[in-house]
């Protein structure tokens, strides 16, 4: 299922740059961390959001689980990119009977995709327009059935169940809606920058009001330093950091890091002015921008993109409300971890029962 509360799961998040799991636990009304754990991964083996070497993700995930003795074999795991379709779309309103019948073949005029190349899931949001004429807002999601094949197949070769698979913009709204109050009328901008993707969720009145994926993130940086100054990826990650490396100081790279950090700002902007133009945004305009991912680390990069966008950005606390038993974690670890934790925190809160 892509929207899919009983059964605990391991959100496991399978990133270009890292594999992190995440498992929760319900507790006094809120939810206790279990396990928060990450595994490095080399730059070749996930290459723009496609597994190069399915093996090594596999060994990844086994060494992740025994390392931090997780036991739960159910996971949650989560797609994005240029396979996944996440599209609103206003329906005659119909019987619970007719709706999957009906919104699979109405999906057909939306898909740019083959429709038998793809899984489709919807979500019935509201009512909408005069009560004579009355239709529903639906949110569809369609994903390639070989990027969902791609990733299910990794958990299972790693001796892992597959449970949920989850999209990474709706993964980031739940993490969302446990830590931070939503106010009504007020929009909120969730930007996970990772390694190769950036996901934006706009959300407005508790729901999704705008999605997009793009293929841009902290690779960028990497690469531009690497074709720059002539250096290794691991000499280009330690310098992008605000490492100095042999030959190159971080004060060299500054105006690389400013130029990609521009295209980012750029399509979030183009974003902002997308979702503005839609009907639903004419009230609700973006009052917060909530940043996660790689990218958010970057020393200087928050700064620059509140500038650039015109309002205040902050860097999203994934484990704010999630109670941490003392003497369980390395606190600097989590304090560490939390930028990036965003999207698998989301995904482990998902439950084995989920629609």
């Amino acid at each position: 299922m892509l929207f899919s509360k009983s059964r605990q799961l391991v959100g496991l998040d399978i990133g270009t740059h890292s594999i992190k799991a995440f498992q929760l636990k319900e507790s006094g009304g809120g939810y206790q961390l279990v396990h928060a754990a990450v595994k490095p991964l080399d730059p070749e083996v996930i290459v723009d959001g496609t597994v190069m070497d399915a093996e090594r993700v596999s060994s990844a995930i086994r060494e992740i689980y025994q390392e931090n003795k997780i036991t739960c074999k159910d996971v949650a795991l989560s797609v994005s990119g240029i396979s996944v379709i996440v599209k609103k779309i206003n329906l005659p309103e119909m019987t619970v009977e007719e709706q999957d019948e009906s919104i699979q073949w109405e999906a057909e005029q939306y898909i740019p995709f083959d429709i038998e190349d793809v899984n489709i899931d919807f979500q019935i949001l509201r009512p909408v327009g005069e009560e004579a004429k009355r239709q529903m807002e639906v949110l569809l999601v369609a994903v390639k059935k070989d990027k969902i094949n791609e990733y299910t197949s990794l958990a299972k070769e790693s001796g892992l169940n597959p449970v949920v698979v989850d999209v990474d913009v709706f993964a980031l709204e739940n993490m969302y809606e446990i830590n931070y109050e939503l106010n009504k009328n007020e929009a909120v901008a969730l930007i996970d920058i990772g390694a190769g993707i950036m996901n934006i969720n706009v959300v407005s009145d508790s729901m999704p009001a705008f999605t997009r994926d793009i293929s841009i993130g902290g690779n960028q940086f990497t690469e531009a330093i690497q074709k720059e100054f002539g250096v290794g990826y691991e000499e280009a990650e330690k310098v992008k950091k605000g490492q100095d490396v042999e030959g190159v100081k971080f004060q060299d790279v500054v105006p690389i890091l400013e130029t990609v950090s521009n295209d980012i700002a750029s399509e979030i902007l183009r974003s902002f002015d997308f979702y503005r133009a839609t009907a639903s945004a004419s009230k609700d305009q973006i009052a917060r921008v909530m940043i996660s991912g790689g990218c958010s680390k970057l020393k200087g990069f928050r700064e620059f993109l509140a500038k650039q966008l015109g309002m205040e950005v902050e860097i999203i606390n994934p484990f704010q409300n999630i109670e941490i038993a003392e003497g369980t974690f390395d606190m600097d670890f989590i304090k560490e971890i939390a930028p990036t934790a965003a999207v698998g925190i989301g995904m482990a809160l998902r439950r084995a029962d989920d629609k």
